[in-house]
């Protein structure tokens, strides 16, 4: 049996194109090519000693304004400055937020010819899980974009692996888990002192990083592992984001109900519509964390007040 991907859904569309046009400016990916022996020339990427980079040519400037006119499109919030090369896609849960991230790596290969991406996971569940995803969709991605790819595991330990991402002409995906990743990196003058460790080839490429399910990497710790890796940017997809920078789409939980991509919310009330005097319970925010709380709003009566 075969599972079988639409590729047309509008909405998947939408979130993927929002960060293609991020970019918008940047040189087209068939515009120009040229491979000697001695250096490689191709539009999006640039030749190190350590191996083939992604190359953006657009400034800051430049990615404030095609920012704005994605939110505009998508009827957004507009950012009043960039705040990072950190661009986030919202989408509810079960609309397919990995098939678009996936997705929106040929895209950007297609139109831009960036080459170098990374995937970082809060946990190694999440990380199988999107391995898995790769391998299931590889046949679908090929009939569509007819390019190869590879994908790979991050692993210090496996230099060769890490070579060959940094020194591929082909696009390369690799998938971190944010704690192991951790305990690998090191400080930036340790680095310094130290030759051809796997971290600096993977540096050397300035990867595009996809970051799965941010909200879970907001600590310092994680934020300095990311920002190690030297990313030409990076795109965050969540449904709970709780950062949402530049945010570009955003498919919330009733846009989804909407479409029919899940199932119907019910709303469940203990009080009366027409009597605002009546009892009142309001459910304020859930944390699942370490364990099920809720945190409600209530009317509670105090004497001959209420508060």
């Amino acid at each position: 049996m075969k599972i079988k991907f639409d590729s047309s859904l509008a909405y998947q569309h939408d979130a993927i194109a929002a960060v293609v046009q991020t970019f918008a400016g940047q040189p087209l990916a068939d515009s120009h090519f040229s491979v000697t022996l001695a250096s490689t020339d191709i539009v999006g990427t640039q030749q190190t000693e350590l191996g083939i980079g992604n190359q953006l040519v657009l400034d800051d400037e430049r990615l404030l304004a095609n920012v704005r006119q994605v939110q505009e499109t998508n009827q957004l919030p507009r950012s009043e400055t960039l705040m990072g090369r950190h661009f986030s896609i919202e989408m509810e849960t079960g609309t397919g937020k990995t098939y678009v991230y996936l997705r929106t790596i040929f895209e950007l290969n297609k139109e831009y010819g960036f080459t170098k991406f990374i995937i970082v996971v809060p946990s190694v569940p999440i990380r199988e899980g999107v391995l898995a995803s790769i391998d299931l969709m590889k046949e679908h991605f090929t009939a569509i974009y007819n390019q190869p790819f590879s994908r790979v595991v991050y692993d210090s330990k496996a230099l060769g692996q890490v070579r060959q991402f940094a020194t591929s002409n082909a696009i390369q995906i690799m998938i971190m888990n944010i704690q192991s990743f951790q305990k690998d990196v090191k400080d930036d003058s340790e680095i310094a002192s130290l030759t051809a460790e796997p971290i600096e080839f993977v540096q050397a490429t300035r990867p595009i990083v996809i970051v799965d399910e941010p909200q879970n990497m907001e600590a310092e710790a994680s934020r300095r592992a990311i920002e190690r890796l030297h990313p030409l940017c990076t795109l965050r997809y969540s449904a709970t984001h709780k950062n949402p920078y530049n945010l570009l789409y955003k498919l919330d939980p009733i846009q989804a109900y909407d479409l029919r991509l899940v199932k119907r919310i019910e709303v469940a009330s203990v009080r009366a519509e027409a009597n605002l005097n009546a009892a009142f319970v309001e459910l304020v925010a859930v944390d699942n964390k370490k364990a099920l709380r809720a945190q409600p709003k209530l009317n509670v009566a105090n004497g001959a007040s209420a508060k």
